[in-house]
């Protein structure tokens, strides 16, 4: 891992529930020792990535994140014109609903909506990065990308989260092609116990996949025609949000919704 890599990751170490950490609690995190963390935090701090509480001497994210992050939706306002439609997936399906985009080999949240009608829900952690292999996001983005991007994703190691996490990469790869063909793709638990995920895939104008579109369901409330409603549902969030961000479906894609 080069010396870039290893200060944005220092970044990704912080969240809502951790939004300041110390330099010991730092190195820990990170595995690195502390005068390697300390001297890519001061990177990070010279360049406003990071402030430094002057009383505890913590980290926390700094003033270069927040504008780099009006940048990004100025020029390229994806969370602000999906947002609408996300509400109405919310609306339609009675779950919790999220969009994510590819983030190296993770996918990171950048627009979700809670649904209000039941007491008990699925909830979600913007700061949290999804995994590829256990999500349905990322096993329907797996299903949609290049071979060559699938065999290095599955090359790397694969963390098993739940009982049900699959992390033998020939079990992956039959659920990918099958994913492939029905232009959807679900997750029984394999992230989070008891939580049913059902994703779509996002794509740019090149109809390359860049992210999904998600609805996650506890697992007691599912039924038959739940998930025949968020099937229905993704299909046509997918094709709104990508029409939206001046994406193409590829022909693939389109034929297999063709004909569900």
């Amino acid at each position: 891992m080069g010396t870039v890599a290893k200060a944005l990751n220092l970044l990704n170490l912080l969240s809502p529930e951790r939004p300041q950490i110390g330099l010991s609690e730092y190195a820990r995190l990170a595995g690195h020792d502390k005068a390697t963390t300390y001297r890519l935090l001061s990177q990070l701090l010279d360049c406003g990535f990071l402030q430094q509480d002057a009383a505890s001497k913590d980290y926390r994210l700094g003033p270069a994140v927040l504008r780099l992050a009006n940048v990004r939706e100025r020029t390229m306002p994806g969370r602000q014109a999906a947002l609408p439609i996300l509400d109405e997936l919310c609306a339609t399906t009675g779950e919790t609903v999220h969009l994510s985009l590819l983030e190296g080999w993770e996918l990171a949240t950048i627009a979700y909506r809670e649904s209000t009608s039941h007491s008990t829900r699925v909830y979600i952690d913007e700061a949290e990065r999804l995994p590829l292999h256990a999500t349905a996001s990322g096993m329907v983005v797996l299903a949609f990308s290049s071979a060559a991007f699938v065999d290095e994703a599955l090359a790397r190691p694969l963390a098993r989260h739940t009982a049900t996490t699959i992390t033998d990469p020939a079990e992956i790869l039959g659920h990918i092609e099958a994913y492939g063909k029905t232009g959807l793709a679900k997750a029984l638990g394999s992230f989070e116990a008891d939580v049913i995920g059902m994703a779509a895939p996002l794509f740019d104008a090149n109809a390359s996949c860049i992210g999904a579109v998600a609805v996650a369901t506890p697992a007691a409330r599912m039924s038959e025609e739940l998930a025949t409603t968020i099937k229905t549902a993704l299909k046509h969030a997918s094709t709104a949000i990508v029409e939206q961000w001046g994406g193409t479906l590829p022909g693939r894609l389109e034929e297999a919704w063709g004909h569900a």
